[in-house]
C-alpha cells in the first residue's frame, strides 16, 4: 500500500525547521528560526505547547526527558521536557552551533559550529568535553557512531570525516560536497546518518545519490538513487528497524529506499517543491514527519507497510480523517477534544506504552483483536496481548461472541469493513477549548465573553460590541464556569459538577427592571449541563440526561422534553431553538448527527424533527447558529458553511467555503456571525490554528458568499448563481412577514427587481446563443411584468415563435394565478399539522383570527361584507388574481379561463380577444400577451392612475384595439383586486371597446359585486384614517379600516349593512333595465358623471375616440409598458 501525504500546516516563521519524535513517539517535536520548540500532540493539533529557547533555534535534540538547542546567542542549551524548564548551558562557541544530535542512551550530545569546531559534552557533567578540529569551514551536520567509537561530520569546506572518540583523530576524510564560505550558501546541508543498532553503513546524501560506506573499511559499498531525485539531496535518515533509508532533496522530493534490495519504496513530492530541512522517523516505524525551510510541517503515513495497515500513535491525524486507528490509545488527542467515543470506552493497559488493548462500550472484551486492526508496527505483542486477556476475559463471554482463532504474525486479519468514528465531544459555537488558560467562552454578533484561568485570576470578563446594550462586566468565576451564552438580554454561564457541587446554571438578566438580576439553577444529582444557549425571552440548556432544559429569562421553569441522543451544540434566537445532537454512529470519519428545530413562542411546533445534519465527508461541526435575520446556519470542519433553505422543503445548502480564502492549508477561518442583508460571512483568520488567540485581539475579516454552481467563471454560471443566491438570502422577509416580525419593504422590492434583472440578462443572453427553449425555461421565473419585457425582446429580436410561446406562458400563469386562494390556505393548514410544512409558522394573530371563509357560515347577514373583506385580505402583497368578472361561469367549481386581447403579427392572423369558449377549462385563445400592472402596485410612488387602478373591487380587462400592420404588438390584461369604492367597470369597458359583445357586457354587469357595508364605512372615515396616520399606502389603509370596522358593535355594523343593501337593490334594478349596448353606454356616463363629483382625485374619463385614435393609443400604450 502506498504512503498516505497528510497535508501540511503552519509550523513556525519562515526560516530552516527542524524535526523529531519524542522516545515513544507520542508527539512531534519542532524548533524554527521564531525561536520556539513546538509540542504537537498529532498534525491537527492547533494548541501546541510552546518552549521559547532563544531569539532563533538552529538545531534541537531530544532524549531521554532532555531537550537540548543550538540558540542564536552562541550555546548549547538544555531545557526538561516537555515541561520546558531550564536546566543550564552545557557549551559555548564564538559563533551560533548549526547542529547537535545525542548519542544512543542519550549520555552524551555532538554539535558542531560556524567556528569550524565539533565538540562532545558529557550531559551530567558539561565539564567532561572533548573538542575535534580539523574542518577549514563551517560545520553543517553531525552523526554518532550507534556503538559510541566514531563521530561523522560535514562541513562547508567540502569534505566528510570520521573522528574517533577516544583520541579525537580524524579516521577518514572523502571530498564528497560543494565547498562554500558559509551554511546559508550551502548547497546541502548534508543531514547524515549511520545505521541504527549495528552501525554497519554510514548514509551520505551526495548530489543526487545517498552514498552508503561500510564501517571500519570505509569503502562505498552501493549508492542508492532514482529518477525521481531531479535535485541535490540534502538530508537522509533510516527507519528505527534499519531496513529503510529516506531521503530529502532540496525541491521538495522525498524517496525512501529497502537498503537489502536497493529498491525504490516510496517517493512523494512536496505539495509546493519547498526545500526539504527536517526528517524524522517515528520510533515504531509507518510515519515520517518532515519540514521545510518556509516553516512548514508535514507527515507521511503507511512508509512501507507492507500489510497496508495504519500505523498507531498520537501523532495520527486529529480528526483522525480516516478514523483507523478507532481503537487505539490515542483517542484521548483527538482534535481540540472534540472528538471522543461517546460510549466512554475504558482503556486497560499494562505497563508498557504501546499497550492497545481496550474496551468496547458494549462491554464485550475486546477479543476482536484478531478482527480489528491494531498496530501493525508491534503486530506480535500485540496479537499476544490480545491472545493473553482473551484468556483472562473468557469466563466473561456472552453467547454468540466470537471463537478465538489461533492468529499467526503473518495472517491478514479478517474485518477490513467500516470503522466507527468517535462521537464529536459537546461544544459551545464561538468558543475556543476549555482546557486553555485564557480562552473565548464566546463570540457572537452581540458581544464577547472571555475567561482567565491563571495562577493570578479566575474570572470572566464580557464586552458588549454596542455599549448601549450594557457596559462591559468583569466577573469572578469561582464556580469555575466553562460555558456561556450572550443575548441583548442575558449572561448565560454554566458549570459542571465536582464530587461536592452539582451542574449549576447561572443567569445575570441585565436588562431587568428590578433589582435582583441573577438567578441560579442546579441540576439533579448526576445531571452535567453540556449546553446552553438563549433566546428572546428564554434560556435553554441541554444535560448528559439527555434532556433539554426551557426557561424563562427571569428564572422560571418551563418545557422540559428528550432528544434521541448526546447533544453536540445548541443555539437560539428569537422564538427560535436549535438542537444537534448524535443520532447513531459514524463509520469512516462520518460523524452521525441529528438536528431538531423547535419554535418555542405562542404557537409551538417542531420544524426539523431530528432531521440528519448533512456534514461534509470525514469532517466535524464546528459551529452552529443563527444569521442575524433568524436562518438556522453551520459550519464544519472543512469549511463549509451551510444554510437552511426554507423556500425547499426546509433542505440544507452550502454557501460558502472558507477554505477558498485561506493561503495555506494550515489556515482556517472562525465563524463569529452570518447576515443575510447585506450578505456577508464574519470570522476570524487564524494562522496555522483553527481558533485564535485572545490577546492580542484578533481582526474579523468579512468574506462573501458563493454557491457551489457549476461553471461559476461563465457569464451565464455567474449570472444563475447570483439570482439563486438573492433568491436563498431573501427567503427571510417572507419567514418574518408569515410570523408578524417586521421587515424591510424596500429590501424585498430591490431584491426581486435584482432577481428579474438577472433573470432578463439570462434570457437576453439565451436568444442570442438560439437558445429559445432556455428562454422559456427561464421566463417561468419571471414576474408578468418581466415576461412583458421578454415578449418585447423576442419581438424585437424577430424570434416571433418565441413570442408567441411567451405569451401562452402569460395565459397559463394568470390562469394559475387567478385559482382561489382558499384551496391554497386548506393546503397549508393541512401540511402544517401533518408537519410537512416548509416550515413557515403563522402569527398568533393570524391563527387565532376566523378564516373568512367561516364568516359566511357564522353571519348569513354579513356575508356580502365578508366577502369583502376576504378580497381585501388577500389583494396587498400577495398579488394574486381574481376571477375574470366576463366569464358567465362565475359561480362554477371549475375557474374559467380569463380572455385576452391578443395582438400578433399580421402574418399569424387575428383571434378574437372576447369570444366566450364552450369549454370553460381551455382558453379558447392559444395565444396572448399579459402584460403585468406590477408597477401600479409600487407603494413608494403612488400616482392617480394608479390608485384608481387599486381602487377597482374586481379585475377588468382593457383590450387594446390591434393595430395594422404591426410586427409584433402586446395588449395589455389587467388582472387586479381593488379597493371598495372603484369606478364602474362597465363603462371603462364600453369607453375602450365599443364593439364588444352584447352578452358579454352584460355578464360583466351581472357579475358586478354591490358595495358592502364595510366599503361605504371606509369611503366615509377615509380621511379620519389618513389624518390619525398620514403616509399610509393604499393597502395598509384597507387593513387599519378592518380592523376599526370590526371594533364597531353588531348594530353599527348593521346599519352600514342596510344602506349597502338599499343602494345595491336600485343598482340592481337599473341593472335590469338595460337591454342595448345604447342603453348601458348612456348608463355608463350617468355613473361617470356621478363619479367624477364623488372623487374628484381620479382623472376625468374621455370620451370613447374613432378606431384609428384608438389604434394610436394602444401603439403608445405598448411603448410605455
Amino acid at each position: 500500500m502506498p504512503s498516505t501525504q497528510k497535508p501540511m500546516r503552519y509550523g513556525h516563521t519562515e526560516g530552516h525547521t527542524d524535526v523529531c519524535f519524542d522516545d515513544i513517539g507520542s508527539c512531534i517535536v519542532t524548533c524554527g528560526s521564531d525561536g520556539d520548540v513546538r509540542i504537537w500532540e498529532n498534525l491537527d493539533d492547533d494548541d501546541p505547547k510552546s518552549i521559547n529557547v532563544g531569539e532563533k533555534a538552529y538545531s534541537f535534540a531530544l532524549k531521554n526527558g532532555r531537550l537540548v538547542t543550538a540558540v542564536s546567542n552562541n550555546t548549547v542549551q538544555i531545557h526538561t521536557f516537555p515541561e520546558g524548564a531550564p536546566d543550564g548551558i552545557l557549551t559555548r562557541f564564538t559563533t551560533n552551533a548549526n547542529h547537535v544530535v545525542f548519542n544512543r542512551d542519550g549520555t552524551k550530545i555532538a554539535a558542531g559550529s560556524s567556528d569550524f569546531m565539533v565538540k562532545v559534552v558529557e550531559v551530567t557533567d558539561s565539564s567532561q568535553q572533548k573538542t575535534f578540529r580539523g574542518h577549514d569551514a563551517p560545520v553543517l551536520s553531525l552523526s554518532f557512531d550507534p556503538q559510541d567509537v566514531f563521530l561523522t561530520s560535514a562541513s562547508c569546506d567540502g569534505s566528510v570525516r570520521v573522528w574517533k572518540i577516544s583520541d579525537q583523530t580524524c579516521v577518514t576524510s572523502w571530498p564528497l560536497l560543494q565547498k562554500c564560505n558559509d551554511v546559508i550558501n550551502a548547497k546541502s546541508i548534508c543531514r547524515l546518518a549511520w545505521q541504527p543498532k549495528s552501525g554497519k553503513l554510514l548514509a551520505v546524501p551526495v548530489e543526487k545519490v545517498v552514498k552508503l560506506y561500510r564501517r571500519e573499511t570505509w569503502d562505498n559499498q552501493f549508492d542508492l538513487s532514482d529518477n525521481f531525485i531531479t535535485q541535490t539531496l540534502s538530508i537522509v535518515i533510516w527507519s528505527p528497524c534499519g531496513q529503510y533509508v529516506a531521503a530529502g532533496s532540496v525541491n521538495g522530493c522525498i524517496a525512501v529506499w529497502n537498503v537489502d534490495t536497493q529498491e525504490c519504496m516510496e517517493r512523494m513530492k512536496h505539495e509546493k517543491s519547498y526545500t526539504i530541512c527536517g526528517l524524522a522517523w517515528h520510533p515504531k516505524g509507518g510515519q515520517i514527519a518532515y519540514t521545510d525551510t518556509e516553516g512548514n510541517l508535514g507527515l507521511l503515513e503507511n512508509v512501507c507497510n507492507k500489510d497496508g495497515k495504519k500505523s498507531s500513535g498520537k501523532v495520527s491525524s486529529a480528526v483522525a480523517k480516516d478514523y483507523n486507528d478507532l481503537f487505539d490509545e490515542d483517542d484521548d488527542f483527538l482534535n481540540m477534544d472534540l472528538i471522543e467515543p461517546r460510549s466512554s470506552p475504558k482503556v486497560i493497559s499494562n505497563e508498557e506504552e504501546d499497550d492497545d488493548d481496550l474496551m468496547l462500550a458494549s462491554s464485550y472484551p475486546r477479543h476482536r483483536g484478531a478482527i480489528i486492526e491494531d498496530d501493525e508496527n508491534s503486530l506480535d505483542t500485540a496479537l499476544m496481548k490480545v491472545n493473553s486477556n482473551l484468556e483472562k476475559d473468557d469466563d466473561n463471554d456472552q453467547d454468540g461472541s466470537i471463537p478465538i482463532l489461533p492468529v499467526s504474525t503473518t495472517q491478514r486479519p479478517f474485518y477490513d469493513g467500516p470503522v466507527p468514528t468517535p462521537q464529536q465531544k459537546p461544544f459551545q459555537s464561538g468558543s475556543t477549548p476549555s482546557h486553555l488558560t485564557h480562552r473565548f467562552m464566546v463570540w457572537n454578533s452581540i458581544g464577547i465573553i472571555r475567561c482567565y484561568n491563571d495562577e493570578q485570576d479566575n474570572a470572566i470578563d464580557v464586552e458588549f460590541h454596542d455599549t448601549s446594550i450594557h457596559h462591559a462586566t468583569h466577573l469572578p468565576n469561582s464556580l469555575n464556569h466553562t460555558m456561556a451564552d450572550l443575548s441583548s438580554e442575558a449572561i448565560l454561564l454554566a458549570c459542571e459538577s465536582t464530587e461536592e457541587l452539582a451542574s449549576k446554571l447561572h443567569c445575570i438578566h441585565f436588562s431587568s427592571w428590578d433589582s435582583n438580576k441573577e438567578w441560579t439553577v442546579d441540576m439533579p444529582k448526576d445531571e452535567d449541563i453540556e449546553a446552553v444557549c438563549l433566546g428572546q425571552g428564554w434560556a435553554a440548556c441541554a444535560t448528559s440526561a439527555m434532556l433539554t432544559r426551557v426557561f424563562t429569562i427571569g428564572g422560571v421553569q418551563k418545557e422540559i422534553f428528550s432528544f434521541p441522543g448526546p447533544v453536540v451544540s445548541m443555539a437560539g434566537h428569537g422564538e427560535q431553538l436549535l438542537v444537534i445532537y448524535h443520532r447513531g454512529t459514524g463509520f469512516d470519519g462520518d460523524q452521525c448527527l441529528g438536528v431538531q428545530l423547535i419554535e418555542l413562542g405562542k404557537k409551538k411546533r417542531q420544524v426539523l424533527h431530528g432531521d440528519p445534519l448533512p456534514l461534509t465527508r470525514k469532517s466535524y461541526l464546528m459551529w452552529v447558529g443563527f444569521s442575524a435575520e433568524g436562518t438556522p446556519c453551520y459550519v464544519d470542519s472543512k469549511g463549509i458553511v451551510k444554510m437552511l433553505n426554507r423556500g425547499l422543503g426546509n433542505t440544507w445548502i452550502p454557501v460558502c467555503d472558507t477554505r477558498e480564502y485561506c493561503k495555506g492549508k494550515s489556515d482556517h477561518y472562525w465563524v463569529i456571525g452570518i447576515h443575510e442583508n447585506p450578505q456577508q460571512l464574519r470570522c476570524i483568520p487564524c494562522k496555522g490554528a483553527r481558533f485564535p488567540p485572545t490577546l492580542p485581539r484578533p481582526a474579523v475579516a468579512i468574506l462573501s458568499f458563493k454557491l457551489p454552481y457549476c461553471q461559476i467563471t461563465t457569464e451565464k454560471g455567474q449570472m444563475e448563481e447570483q439570482f439563486w443566491r438573492s433568491v436563498l438570502f431573501h427567503n427571510h422577509l417572507d419567514y418574518l412577514s408569515k410570523n408578524g416580525y417586521e421587515y424591510d419593504e424596500n429590501a424585498k422590492n430591490e431584491a426581486a427587481k435584482e432577481q428579474q434583472e438577472l433573470l432578463m440578462k439570462l434570457f437576453a443572453l439565451s436568444c442570442k446563443l438560439e437558445r429559445e427553449f432556455r428562454c422559456v425555461e427561464l421566463a417561468d421565473f419571471m414576474t408578468q411584468n418581466a415576461v412583458n419585457l421578454a415578449i418585447k425582446y423576442a419581438s424585437r429580436s424577430r424570434k416571433l415563435i418565441l413570442a408567441q410561446r411567451l405569451s401562452e406562458m402569460a395565459v397559463e400563469k394568470a390562469t394559475e394565478m387567478a385559482a382561489p386562494e382558499e384551496d391554497d390556505d386548506e393546503e397549508e393548514e393541512e401540511d402544517f399539522r401533518n408537519h410537512l410544512n416548509a416550515g413557515y409558522s403563522s402569527s398568533t394573530t393570524e391563527w387565532s383570527q376566523p378564516r373568512v371563509r367561516n364568516l359566511h357560515e357564522q353571519d348569513m347577514e354579513d356575508s356580502k361584507e365578508a366577502d369583502a373583506v376576504e378580497e381585501v385580505e388577500e389583494m396587498p402583497e400577495m398579488q394574486k388574481f381574481r376571477q375574470n368578472p366576463f366569464c358567465k361561469t362565475v359561480g362554477l367549481p371549475e375557474m374559467s379561463t380569463p380572455k385576452s386581447a391578443v395582438i400578433t403579427s399580421s402574418s399569424q392572423g387575428r383571434v378574437n380577444p372576447f369570444k366566450v369558449s364552450a369549454n370553460q377549462k381551455d382558453p379558447t385563445t392559444h395565444s396572448a400577451n399579459i402584460l403585468d400592472n406590477m408597477s401600479k402596485f409600487s407603494k413608494n410612488t403612488p400616482t392617480p392612475n394608479s390608485r384608481a387602478v387599486n381602487k377597482q373591487k374586481s379585475p377588468v380587462i382593457k383590450p387594446l384595439i390591434p393595430k395594422p400592420k404591426s410586427k409584433q404588438a402586446l395588449a395589455a390584461t389587467f388582472f387586479q383586486p381593488r379597493p371598495p369604492h372603484a369606478g364602474d367597470k362597465t363603462e371603462e369597458k364600453e369607453e375602450k371597446a365599443e364593439t364588444i359583445l352584447p352578452e358579454i357586457q352584460a355578464a360583466a354587469t351581472e357579475n358586478k359585486r354591490p358595495k358592502t357595508g364595510f366599503q361605504m364605512w371606509l369611503e366615509e372615515n377615509r380621511e379620519s384614517i389618513l389624518a390619525d396616520n398620514p403616509g399610509l399606502e393604499e393597502a395598509d389603509i384597507i387593513k387599519e379600516g378592518m380592523s376599526r370596522f370590526r371594533v364597531l358593535s353588531s348594530d353599527e355594523r348593521m346599519v352600514w349593512t342596510e344602506k349597502a343593501k338599499g343602494g345595491a337593490s336600485s343598482n340592481s334594478a337599473e341593472a335590469k333595465k338595460r337591454k342595448r349596448p345604447a342603453d348601458a353606454k348612456n348608463e355608463g356616463k350617468e355613473k361617470r358623471e356621478e363619479k367624477s363629483k364623488e372623487d374628484s382625485s381620479l382623472p376625468k374619463k374621455r370620451k370613447p375616440l374613432d378606431p384609428s385614435i384608438n389604434v394610436r393609443l394602444s401603439a403608445f400604450a405598448f411603448k410605455q409598458s
